[in-house]
Protein backbone atom coordinates (compact mmCIF):
# COMPACT_ATOMS: atom_id res chain seq x y z
CA UNK A 1 0.00 0.00 0.00
CA UNK A 2 1.76 3.57 -0.70
CA UNK A 3 1.48 6.21 1.69
CA UNK A 4 -1.04 7.77 0.34
CA UNK A 5 -3.61 5.08 0.39
CA UNK A 6 -5.42 4.98 3.50
CA UNK A 7 -5.93 9.44 3.18
CA UNK A 8 -9.28 9.36 2.69
CA UNK A 9 -9.32 13.07 1.06
CA UNK A 10 -8.95 12.43 -2.88
CA UNK A 11 -6.27 14.55 -4.78
CA UNK A 12 -6.59 15.56 -8.95
CA UNK A 13 -3.36 13.62 -9.27
CA UNK A 14 -4.88 10.57 -7.73
CA UNK A 15 -8.45 11.07 -9.39
CA UNK A 16 -6.39 11.36 -13.07
CA UNK A 17 -3.97 8.48 -12.25
CA UNK A 18 -6.93 6.80 -11.28
CA UNK A 19 -8.96 7.43 -14.17
CA UNK A 20 -6.25 5.86 -16.22
CA UNK A 21 -5.64 2.98 -14.50
CA UNK A 22 -2.53 3.38 -12.79
CA UNK A 23 -1.53 1.94 -9.30
CA UNK A 24 -0.85 5.58 -7.73
CA UNK A 25 -3.94 6.66 -6.38
CA UNK A 26 -5.63 5.44 -3.38
CA UNK A 27 -9.82 4.64 -2.38
CA UNK A 28 -10.97 7.98 -2.08
CA UNK A 29 -9.64 8.86 -5.76
CA UNK A 30 -10.86 5.87 -7.22
CA UNK A 31 -14.41 7.00 -5.43
CA UNK A 32 -14.61 10.04 -7.06
CA UNK A 33 -13.96 8.21 -10.65
CA UNK A 34 -16.68 5.64 -9.44
CA UNK A 35 -19.07 8.23 -8.70
CA UNK A 36 -17.77 10.73 -11.39
CA UNK A 37 -18.86 7.49 -13.85
CA UNK A 38 -22.05 7.76 -13.16
CA UNK A 39 -22.92 11.32 -14.27
CA UNK A 40 -20.55 10.89 -17.02
CA UNK A 41 -20.13 7.84 -18.56
CA UNK A 42 -17.28 9.24 -20.89
CA UNK A 43 -14.75 10.47 -18.11
CA UNK A 44 -12.19 7.76 -18.26
CA UNK A 45 -11.97 8.51 -22.94
CA UNK A 46 -11.97 12.08 -21.76
CA UNK A 47 -8.72 11.22 -19.22
CA UNK A 48 -7.38 9.46 -22.10
CA UNK A 49 -8.03 11.75 -24.58
CA UNK A 50 -6.08 14.57 -22.45
CA UNK A 51 -3.59 12.15 -21.60
CA UNK A 52 -3.41 11.65 -25.51
CA UNK A 53 -2.79 15.58 -26.39
CA UNK A 54 -0.32 15.79 -23.62
CA UNK A 55 1.79 13.36 -25.46
CA UNK A 56 0.97 14.10 -28.76
CA UNK A 57 1.86 18.28 -27.74
CA UNK A 58 5.35 16.87 -26.02
CA UNK A 59 6.06 14.53 -28.92
CA UNK A 60 5.73 17.89 -31.79
CA UNK A 61 7.48 20.15 -29.36
CA UNK A 62 10.29 17.66 -28.70
CA UNK A 63 10.47 15.73 -32.30
CA UNK A 64 9.73 18.48 -34.81
CA UNK A 65 10.32 21.86 -32.91
CA UNK A 66 13.88 21.01 -31.07
CA UNK A 67 12.38 21.96 -27.29
CA UNK A 68 14.56 20.17 -24.94
CA UNK A 69 13.34 21.10 -21.72
CA UNK A 70 10.10 21.07 -19.99
CA UNK A 71 8.25 22.75 -17.56
CA UNK A 72 5.35 20.53 -16.30
CA UNK A 73 2.68 22.64 -13.86
CA UNK A 74 -0.01 20.45 -12.08
CA UNK A 75 1.57 17.54 -13.35
CA UNK A 76 0.64 14.87 -11.18
CA UNK A 77 1.85 11.40 -10.95
CA UNK A 78 4.78 11.01 -13.83
CA UNK A 79 2.70 7.90 -14.72
CA UNK A 80 1.11 6.20 -17.86
CA UNK A 81 3.38 7.19 -20.25
CA UNK A 82 3.89 10.72 -19.04
CA UNK A 83 6.08 13.87 -20.12
CA UNK A 84 10.05 13.05 -19.39
CA UNK A 85 8.93 9.45 -21.48
CA UNK A 86 7.82 11.29 -24.45
CA UNK A 87 10.51 13.44 -24.07
CA UNK A 88 13.46 10.60 -23.98
CA UNK A 89 12.04 9.15 -26.87
CA UNK A 90 13.06 12.23 -28.90
CA UNK A 91 15.68 13.88 -26.82
CA UNK A 92 17.81 11.72 -24.97
CA UNK A 93 19.16 15.05 -23.67
CA UNK A 94 15.90 16.47 -22.60
CA UNK A 95 15.20 17.40 -19.20
CA UNK A 96 11.70 17.44 -17.38
CA UNK A 97 10.42 19.59 -14.40
CA UNK A 98 7.12 18.09 -12.76
CA UNK A 99 5.47 20.09 -10.51
CA UNK A 100 2.59 19.44 -8.29
CA UNK A 101 0.89 21.29 -5.19
CA UNK A 102 0.34 17.84 -2.90
CA UNK A 103 3.57 16.87 -1.19
CA UNK A 104 2.65 13.06 -0.79
CA UNK A 105 1.85 13.26 -5.04
CA UNK A 106 5.64 14.68 -4.80
CA UNK A 107 7.25 11.96 -2.15
CA UNK A 108 5.54 9.43 -4.62
CA UNK A 109 6.81 10.93 -7.86
CA UNK A 110 10.44 11.47 -6.52
CA UNK A 111 9.68 7.55 -6.12
CA UNK A 112 9.29 6.76 -9.48
CA UNK A 113 11.50 9.28 -11.07
CA UNK A 114 14.53 7.65 -8.89
CA UNK A 115 17.41 7.46 -10.30
CA UNK A 116 16.82 9.70 -12.97
CA UNK A 117 18.97 12.87 -12.46
CA UNK A 118 17.72 14.80 -16.01
CA UNK A 119 14.07 14.31 -14.54
CA UNK A 120 12.81 15.71 -10.95
CA UNK A 121 9.49 16.57 -9.34
CA UNK A 122 9.26 19.60 -6.79
CA UNK A 123 6.24 20.47 -4.28
CA UNK A 124 5.10 24.40 -5.87
CA UNK A 125 1.45 26.22 -6.42
CA UNK A 126 1.00 27.31 -9.57
CA UNK A 127 -0.52 30.16 -7.88
CA UNK A 128 2.75 31.09 -6.90
CA UNK A 129 4.99 31.48 -9.74
CA UNK A 130 7.82 32.79 -8.52
CA UNK A 131 9.07 30.20 -6.09
CA UNK A 132 8.47 27.36 -9.09
CA UNK A 133 10.82 29.29 -11.56
CA UNK A 134 13.51 30.18 -8.70
CA UNK A 135 12.76 26.42 -6.87
CA UNK A 136 16.86 25.50 -6.92
CA UNK A 137 15.92 22.11 -8.42
CA UNK A 138 14.04 24.16 -11.54
CA UNK A 139 17.05 26.13 -12.05
CA UNK A 140 19.38 22.76 -11.91
CA UNK A 141 17.42 21.73 -15.07
CA UNK A 142 15.63 24.68 -17.08
CA UNK A 143 17.91 27.50 -18.44
CA UNK A 144 15.69 30.02 -18.94
CA UNK A 145 18.32 31.65 -21.77
CA UNK A 146 16.65 28.71 -23.99
CA UNK A 147 13.28 27.55 -25.25
CA UNK A 148 11.10 26.02 -22.82
CA UNK A 149 7.94 24.03 -23.32
CA UNK A 150 5.19 25.03 -20.78
CA UNK A 151 2.61 22.78 -20.03
CA UNK A 152 -0.42 23.07 -17.88
CA UNK A 153 -2.38 20.19 -18.37
CA UNK A 154 -6.17 19.69 -17.08
CA UNK A 155 -4.41 21.91 -14.00
CA UNK A 156 -6.14 25.58 -14.56
CA UNK A 157 -9.67 24.22 -14.37
CA UNK A 158 -8.58 23.67 -10.88
CA UNK A 159 -7.95 27.74 -10.38
CA UNK A 160 -11.22 29.38 -9.54
CA UNK A 161 -11.29 33.08 -11.76
CA UNK A 162 -10.66 34.86 -9.06
CA UNK A 163 -7.26 33.47 -8.81
CA UNK A 164 -6.82 34.77 -12.51
CA UNK A 165 -5.49 31.50 -13.61
CA UNK A 166 -4.77 33.69 -16.92
CA UNK A 167 -2.27 36.05 -15.61
CA UNK A 168 -0.67 32.93 -13.66
CA UNK A 169 -0.12 31.37 -17.04
CA UNK A 170 1.14 35.04 -18.77
CA UNK A 171 4.00 34.70 -15.87
CA UNK A 172 5.03 31.58 -16.49
CA UNK A 173 5.33 32.65 -20.45
CA UNK A 174 6.88 35.97 -19.65
CA UNK A 175 9.66 33.86 -17.91
CA UNK A 176 10.57 32.31 -20.76
CA UNK A 177 12.59 33.60 -24.14
CA UNK A 178 10.78 33.60 -27.27
CA UNK A 179 10.78 30.89 -29.00
CA UNK A 180 9.32 28.76 -26.06
CA UNK A 181 5.83 26.90 -26.20
CA UNK A 182 2.53 26.57 -24.05
CA UNK A 183 0.34 23.46 -24.41
CA UNK A 184 -2.47 24.16 -22.32
CA UNK A 185 -5.96 21.63 -22.05
CA UNK A 186 -8.63 22.71 -19.73
CA UNK A 187 -12.51 20.95 -19.15
CA UNK A 188 -15.43 22.50 -20.88
CA UNK A 189 -19.20 22.63 -20.23
CA UNK A 190 -19.90 24.01 -23.50
CA UNK A 191 -21.69 20.98 -24.61
CA UNK A 192 -22.42 19.00 -21.40
CA UNK A 193 -22.79 21.90 -18.58
CA UNK A 194 -25.57 20.01 -16.97
CA UNK A 195 -23.77 16.62 -16.69
CA UNK A 196 -20.38 18.51 -15.65
CA UNK A 197 -23.00 20.12 -12.42
CA UNK A 198 -24.00 16.17 -11.89
CA UNK A 199 -20.58 14.97 -11.72
CA UNK A 200 -19.03 18.07 -9.29
CA UNK A 201 -21.98 17.17 -7.25
CA UNK A 202 -20.93 13.40 -7.48
CA UNK A 203 -17.84 14.07 -6.59
CA UNK A 204 -18.25 15.59 -3.17
CA UNK A 205 -17.28 19.23 -1.77
CA UNK A 206 -13.35 18.19 -1.75
CA UNK A 207 -12.79 17.91 -5.28
CA UNK A 208 -13.29 21.35 -7.31
CA UNK A 209 -13.31 22.15 -10.59
CA UNK A 210 -14.50 25.13 -13.36
CA UNK A 211 -15.19 24.49 -16.71
CA UNK A 212 -14.48 26.95 -18.68
CA UNK A 213 -16.13 28.20 -22.39
CA UNK A 214 -13.80 28.25 -25.43
CA UNK A 215 -13.67 31.64 -25.34
CA UNK A 216 -12.05 31.73 -22.09
CA UNK A 217 -9.93 28.74 -22.51
CA UNK A 218 -8.53 31.11 -25.67
CA UNK A 219 -7.65 33.57 -23.23
CA UNK A 220 -4.66 31.83 -22.16
CA UNK A 221 -3.05 32.12 -25.11
CA UNK A 222 -3.52 35.80 -25.64
CA UNK A 223 -0.07 37.11 -27.18
CA UNK A 224 1.10 34.01 -28.27
CA UNK A 225 1.05 32.22 -31.89
CA UNK A 226 -1.61 29.23 -31.98
CA UNK A 227 -0.13 26.06 -33.29
CA UNK A 228 -2.66 24.06 -36.21
CA UNK A 229 -4.06 21.24 -33.98
CA UNK A 230 -3.11 18.67 -36.94
CA UNK A 231 -2.42 18.90 -40.80
CA UNK A 232 -4.36 20.77 -43.01
CA UNK A 233 -5.96 22.69 -39.80
CA UNK A 234 -6.19 26.54 -39.12
CA UNK A 235 -4.75 27.36 -36.12
CA UNK A 236 -7.20 27.60 -33.40
CA UNK A 237 -8.06 25.79 -29.78
CA UNK A 238 -9.65 22.93 -30.27
CA UNK A 239 -11.30 19.74 -28.41
CA UNK A 240 -8.75 17.61 -27.05
CA UNK A 241 -9.20 14.52 -29.24
CA UNK A 242 -8.64 16.20 -31.95
CA UNK A 243 -5.63 17.87 -31.45
CA UNK A 244 -3.10 15.65 -33.62
CA UNK A 245 -5.57 13.53 -34.95
CA UNK A 246 -4.63 11.35 -37.75
CA UNK A 247 -8.95 11.49 -37.93
CA UNK A 248 -10.36 14.88 -36.96
CA UNK A 249 -13.61 13.40 -37.89
CA UNK A 250 -13.42 10.54 -35.86
CA UNK A 251 -11.97 11.91 -33.10
CA UNK A 252 -14.75 14.24 -32.67
CA UNK A 253 -16.75 12.29 -30.27
CA UNK A 254 -18.32 13.31 -26.85
CA UNK A 255 -15.40 12.23 -24.88
CA UNK A 256 -13.19 15.04 -27.07
CA UNK A 257 -15.54 17.50 -26.25
CA UNK A 258 -15.18 17.68 -22.33
CA UNK A 259 -12.20 19.99 -23.11
CA UNK A 260 -10.27 21.87 -25.10
CA UNK A 261 -6.39 22.05 -25.69
CA UNK A 262 -4.19 23.80 -27.86
CA UNK A 263 0.00 24.73 -28.71
CA UNK A 264 1.03 27.80 -28.68
CA UNK A 265 4.62 29.42 -29.40
CA UNK A 266 5.70 32.57 -28.23
CA UNK A 267 7.01 35.28 -30.21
Amino acid sequence: MSDTEGSLTPTPAGVYDAALGGTANTAADRAVVERAKEAMPDVILAAWANRGFLQRAVRRMAHELGIRQFLDLGSGMPTQRNTHEVVAEARPDGRVVYVDVNQAVVARSREILAGASDTTAIQGDIRQPEAILAHEETRRLIDFTQPVGVLAVAVTHFLPDEDDPWGLIAHFMDAVPAGSYLALSAVTSDYQEETWRKTLQQAGPSYDAYPRTRAEVERFFKGLEIQPPYEGADPAVVHIGLWGAEDPEVADDDSSRLAYAALARKR
